[in-house]
C-alpha cells in the first residue's frame, strides 16, 4: 500500500493519530500511529515515481496476491538459508594451513604504511590474521568503498603469506585494474624481498611465459592477473593465498574455474558495491565479512554545484583544475555525439589534451585510453558511464557531469564518488541544459545530491538500490528478485529468521548425531564385553 498521511480519527470519544494506508481498489487502513512496528517501509532500489517505486503494483486488501508472494518469497529463502548453514558447516569442518604469527617484517611493513588507518580497517585487518592464524581455511569479505582501503588490507595478507613462504594469486576483472595492483604492490613491497609480477595483456608472450616458469619454480611471491591467471599453463609451486577483486564481475566459466582453484586455500574477496548493514546482521555467523564504512581521515566533502550548462563555467573548471595539477571526468552519456562534445571541450580548452571513451569500443583501444589516463598522459576523459568503478585515480579531482537531471540518484551518487579521492577539495558540476524544465522527480534528485557533500551522509539513500544490487551479488541474481518483490527490509527480516530456524535444526541434529555415534559406541562395547566373556567361558569350560 501506500502511506498517505497521518489522521486524526475520534473511536469511542476518544481522539487518536492513525496512519492511513491506500490499497488497489480504494481500500484503506487505517493503524494507530503508537503501533508503526507491524508497518515495513517497501525498499527495493526502483527509481520513486510520484511516490511510489516506478512498475509497483498494489495489492488488495484482504486479497490473497500478497500472502502468495510472501509464500513464494519465503520458500526461497528457506531454500537460500539451507544452502548457506551447510556450506558454512563444510567450511568449519576443513582445515587448512595455520599462518604464523606476525613477524617483525610484517610489524616494519606495516609500519611503513603513510596514512593512518581508520578504525574500521584496523578492524578487517585483525578479522583477516585471525582467519589466517587459525586452522580453518579462510573465506573472508572485504566491502567497502572504492578508496577505503580494501587494497591496503590485501596488501597485509599478501605479505604475511610471503612471511610463510606460501604463493599469492590477485584475480582482478579488468587489465586496467590488475596494472593499477601491480603498481600498487610493487611500489608498497619495494624496500623488502618480494617479486611481485602481473599476467595479463599488457605483458608479451614472451614475457608471460617468462613469469610462469618462475611461478612454477617458486621464484614468484605474488602474481597479479585477469582471468588469463585461470588457464591451464599457469602452476603454483605452493599457493597459499587467493586475492579476488570484484567476484561479481567475472563470468559464470570464470567463476567456476575460481572454485578449482580455491580449493583447501585462503581466499580473501574485495568488494567495492556496499553491502546493506541489514543484509549483514542476517548472516552474522554465516559468511565473515569486514565492513569499510569509514571514508579515511584525510578526506574533504566534495563541492557540488548544480546549474544550467554554461560553456564559461566549463572552461573555468577545467583551467583550475589543470592549474594545480590535476585531471577532468567529463560524463556524456550519448555514444553517437560523443566525439563531438570532445572536439567542442578541445576548442573551449586548447591547452588541454582531451580524449573520449566509451563502452562500444574495442576493448583494447579502451584500455589503451584508460591506461593514458591513469597515468596522466590525457588531462580531460570524456567518458559515458563506464568509467570503471574499481579505478581509484586520487589525481582526478574534478568531474562535469553533462544532463544530470536525466540520471538517478544513485548513479549521480556512485559517479560523483570518483573524485574526491585525495586530501585535495574536489569539485562536481551536474549540469542541465539551458532553458530545459526540470522534472519535479529530477529537480528534487539533484537538490537531494547538493545537499549531500558529507562523505557518507545521504548514504543510505543514494546507495538503496546499490546495495539491493551489492545483496543481489552475495547470494545470486534469482534472490534480488525476490528481495524486489517483498521489498529489501522485508527479504532480510525473513532471511534472519529461516537462517536462525536453520542454524537450530542443524545444531540439533549435529546432537542427534553424536548421540546415535556414541550409543553406537557402547552397544559395540557392550557386544566386545559380551563376546569376550563367552570366550572366556569357553576357554574355562575347554581347561
Amino acid at each position: 500500500g501506500i502511506y498517505r498521511g497521518i489522521e486524526k480519527i475520534v473511536v469511542d470519544r476518544v481522539a487518536r493519530d492513525y496512519m492511513k494506508i491506500e490499497y488497489a481498489g480504494g481500500g484503506n487502513l487505517y493503524v494507530l500511529a503508537s503501533g508503526f512496528e507491524v508497518i515495513q517501509k517497501y525498499a527495493a532500489g526502483a527509481e520513486q515515481e510520484e511516490g511510489k517505486p516506478r512498475n509497483l503494483k498494489l495489492n488488495k486488501l484482504g486479497g490473497t496476491d500478497w500472502a502468495r508472494t510472501k509464500a513464494k518469497v519465503k520458500s526461497a529463502v528457506n531454500e537460500i538459508a539451507e544452502d548457506l548453514v551447510e556450506l558454512y558447516a563444510k567450511r568449519q569442518a576443513e582445515k587448512g594451513y595455520a599462518f604464523t604469527k606476525d613477524t617483525v617484517w610484517q610489524q616494519e611493513f606495516e609500519d611503513a604504511f603513510p596514512y593512518q588507518e581508520t578504525e574500521d580497517q584496523e578492524n578487517a585487518i585483525a578479522d583477516v590474521k585471525n582467519d589466517m592464524e587459525s586452522t580453518k581455511i579462510m573465506d573472508r569479505l572485504v566491502c567497502g568503498d572504492v578508496g577505503f582501503g580494501k587494497t591496503e588490507i590485501a596488501i597485509r595478507a599478501a605479505f604475511k603469506a610471503v612471511q610463510d613462504s606460501k604463493q599469492v594469486a590477485v584475480l582482478v576483472p579488468t587489465t586496467i585494474l590488475a596494472q593499477q595492483h601491480y603498481n600498487t604492490f610493487s611500489s608498497r613491497m619495494r624496500d623488502f624481498p618480494v617479486r611481485v609480477e602481473m599476467l595479463s595483456r599488457f605483458r608479451t608472450a614472451a614475457e608471460q611465459k617468462k613469469t610462469l616458469q618462475a611461478l612454477k619454480k617458486g621464484e614468484v611471491d605474488i602474481v597479479i592477473g585477469t582471468h588469463r591467471m585461470l588457464s591451464k599453463d599457469v602452476v603454483f609451486k605452493n599457493l597459499g593465498l587467493l586475492v579476488v577483486d570484484e567476484e561479481q564481475r567475472f563470468g559464470v566459466t570464470h567463476k567456476e574455474k575460481v572454485k578449482k582453484l580455491r580449493e583447501n586455500i585462503d581466499v580473501l574477496t574485495l568488494s567495492a558495491t556496499p553491502i546493506p548493514r541489514t543484509l549483514h546482521m542476517s548472516l552474522v555467523g554465516i559468511r565473515d565479512m569486514s565492513l569499510l564504512e569509514e571514508a579515511p581521515n584525510d578526506r574533504l566533502p566534495i563541492q557540488t554545484y548544480v546549474c544550467e550548462y554554461n560553456d564559461e563555467m566549463v572552461r573555468e573548471a577545467v583551467v583550475r583544475e589543470l592549474n594545480r595539477g590535476g585531471q577532468v571526468y567529463y560524463v556524456y552519456n550519448r555514444v553517437s555525439t560523443i566525439a563531438d562534445i570532445a572536439a567542442r571541450l578541445k576548442k573551449l580548452v586548447p591547452e588541454a589534451r582531451v580524449a573520449f571513451a566509451h563502452g562500444q569500443m574495442a576493448e583494447q583501444e579502451l584500455e589503451k585510453i584508460m591506461y593514458d589516463f591513469i597515468s596522466g598522459d590525457i588531462d580531460v576523459l570524456v567518458s559515458t558511464t563506464i568509467i570503471e568503478t574499481g579505478l581509484d585515480i586520487p589525481n582526478v579531482n574534478t568531474m562535469i557531469i553533462h544532463d544530470s537531471d536525466q540520471m538517478g540518484l544513485a548513479q549521480l551518487y556512485q559517479l560523483r564518488g570518483r573524485v574526491g579521492r585525495s586530501n585535495r577539495t574536489a569539485y562536481a558540476f551536474l549540469m542541465y541544459k539551458r532553458n530545459r524544465m526540470l522534472k519535479e522527480v529530477a529537480e528534487k534528485r539533484l537538490s537531494a545530491i547538493r545537499e549531500f557533500t558529507d562523505l557518507g551522509s545521504g548514504y543510505r539513500i543514494a546507495m538503496r538500490d546499490l546495495e539491493i544490487r551489492g545483496a543481489g551479488n552475495l547470494l545470486g541474481q534469482r534472490q534480488s528478485g525476490h528481495m524486489m518483490a517483498v521489498g529489501y527490509d522485508l527479504y532480510c527480516k525473513m532471511l534472519e529468521e529461516s537462517i536462525r530456524k536453520q542454524k537450530r535444526r542443524d545444531k540439533i541434529r549435529r546432537t542427534e548425531e553424536l548421540l546415535a555415534a556414541a550409543q553406537e559406541g557402547k552397544t559395540q562395547a557392550g557386544f566386545l564385553m559380551q563376546n569376550s566373556g563367552e570366550d572366556a567361558q569357553q576357554a574355562g569350560a575347554g581347561a
